[in-house]
């Protein structure tokens, strides 16, 4: 599946996979933007990256992870 910073929601998804106990709060954005671009089937430019883009899928990942917590 290709990925663009506007799919936060699946991206959140894939994140939240590759490490469920990251708690995403604890990230800065520019771990976060790193994480993202290295995902596979991440396909957007880099460059068109944003503090809102970025926002948003940490709140979609925070949604997750909370609920990956509440399951245990």
């Amino acid at each position: 599946m290709e990925l663009r910073w506007t799919d936060s929601e699946d991206i959140a998804i894939e994140l939240f996979e590759a490490d469920p106990a990251r708690d995403p709060l604890a990230l800065r954005f520019t771990e976060l933007r790193d994480m993202v671009t290295a995902l596979t089937g991440f396909e957007d430019d880099p460059g068109a990256c944003s503090e809102g883009k970025l926002e948003a899928i940490q709140m979609a990942w925070l949604e997750e992870y909370r609920e990956g917590q509440d399951g245990r």
